[in-house]
């Protein structure tokens, strides 16, 4: 029988046949603690692979269904003892899935809003203006109070509820250029600024470029677009593609040791241009040069023995892995190195660590009901840490966790290494972004993060 995917790309059958099915996977794949469905497994998902390799079943959509509802957290890689590359796999049929199964006009539609905004950080600066007017202006707790929003669609509700807390400095905040330390520069680096980064989280990437200039790093900001992360990571190859090329161009003549990310999601995917390129004659190359320099923050910073005195965080903080650092990029280790060279600073770990918080991309968005499970369950046993903050290094692992953790304040881990350089007081600011956050949060009387110094 003729396979039921087409000729491009499809699932590589050595890789199937990796797949051995013995269920160690299973502990650790998140719709399969949801439902204990095989089919939502990735065992299960495999065997669907090549079931339609073989053309015994169609690309439907019963066959969609259960790979819409895989989060590509990877988790199942981590736990693999085959060595099964489930990344592949799953980025191998999401684009075939998107070219042979029609989606209903809700959501094409809505798909389509996500796709059209998230990528493009003028638009979101303009979305990012509504939401700061939204907020202020007392319409949003006016729609919360009223019970208003529990009539909308529920992917609507997950986007009204994802939305951070918007200021004014931050939307028209800017990071090109370079800057160089006083002092010896020990490296030099340039800055992946990101879409939903430099809008909603730019406080990140200062503090980002602060550390790295206390470290003796010259950092070089380039113009920039989307690295095209959400596309590849939601079957939209061509998309994805196009953005991976002008990522590459954009920082191809730089002449850095390092090219920085403080994204995982992002630094996932940029580190796969080689092999997403790689049947490209005018890129593959490139891409590999291109992914070869690519390195987390974390990476960078535990491999210079530091040299900017730190300042004591008294606080028990929560460490969050996010999927596309843990398993996406095997990062696990630098994370929790580099926040132990803050003094006074406990760090906790957090139970079913391996277990994604529901984020995953757009998957919040797209599949909210079980990103609200995941998200919950994620809150739960981060509270069961009873930490004074959580500490994670993505933006989406941040919104989706400060939907369902009332009362304790988040940062991604530059942020307090920033913190304890500069000797400043984390509190107040959180404390003020917790209640724009969500009308009915308010900072625990626990919370006590603070560096001490000031």
């Amino acid at each position: 029988m003729p396979s039921s995917f087409d000729e491009h790309n499809p699932p590589k059958p050595e890789l199937l046949s990796d797949c051995v099915h013995c269920g160690f996977c299973l502990p650790t794949c998140p719709t399969y603690q949801l439902w204990g469905e095989e089919m939502d497994s990735p065992r299960g998902r495999i065997h669907l692979m090549n079931l339609a390799t073989e053309g015994q079943i169609p690309i439907d959509d019963s066959f969609a269904k259960h790979f819409d509802a895989c989060l590509g957290c990877m988790a199942c890689v981590s736990s693999c003892p085959s060595g099964v590359q489930y990344d592949q796999l799953i980025e191998a049929v999401r684009p075939q899935i998107e070219r042979a199964v029609p989606r209903t006009v809700a959501d094409r539609l809505f798909r389509g809003l996500i796709f059209s905004v998230f990528p493009f950080p003028a638009r979101l600066r303009v979305v990012a203006l509504g939401a700061w007017l939204y907020q202020v202006s007392g319409l949003r707790w006016l729609l919360h109070t009223s019970g208003f929003l529990r009539l909308l669609p529920a992917r609507l509700q997950a986007l009204e509820a994802l939305m951070p807390p918007v200021t004014l400095r931050n939307i028209f905040s800017r990071h090109r250029g370079v800057r160089r330390p006083i002092g010896e520069t020990r490296r030099r680096v340039a800055l992946i600024a990101g879409c939903v980064q430099q809008v909603f989280f730019a406080e990140v990437n200062k503090a980002t470029v602060r550390v790295l200039l206390a470290e003796g790093c010259e950092v070089i900001t380039p113009k920039q677009e989307c690295c095209g992360a959400l596309s590849v990571h939601a079957g939209r190859e061509d998309e994805g593609l196009a953005r991976a090329r002008k990522m590459i161009q954009s920082f191809e003549d730089l002449d850095v040791d390092d090219i920085v990310v403080n994204v995982a999601g992002c630094g996932s995917t940029l580190k796969e241009y080689g092999g997403l390129l790689a049947d490209d004659p005018e890129f593959a190359i490139r891409a590999a040069e291109f992914s070869a320099k690519v390195r987390d923050i974390s990476e960078v910073l535990a491999e210079l023995p530091p040299q900017a005195p730190r300042h004591p965080i008294a606080a028990r903080v929560a460490y969050h892995d996010a999927c596309h650092l843990a398993h996406g990029q095997q990062i696990r280790k630098q994370p929790r190195d580099v926040l132990r060279t803050i003094p006074e600073l406990e760090l906790l770990e957090v139970p079913e660590s391996e277990l994604c918080c529901g984020s995953a991309g757009t998957y919040n968005m797209v599949q909210p009901e079980a990103g609200e499970e995941l998200g919950n369950r994620k809150a739960a046993n981060i509270l069961h840490t009873r930490p004074d903050a959580v500490t994670t290094g993505n933006p989406g692992c941040l919104l989706q966790i400060a939907r369902y953790l009332d009362g304790v304040p988040l940062f991604h881990p530059i942020e307090l290494i920033d913190a304890s350089i500069r000797g400043v007081n984390l509190l107040t600011a959180t404390a003020s972004n917790l209640s724009d956050a969500n009308p009915q949060t308010t900072l625990s009387s626990s919370s006590k993060l603070r560096a001490v110094g000031e």
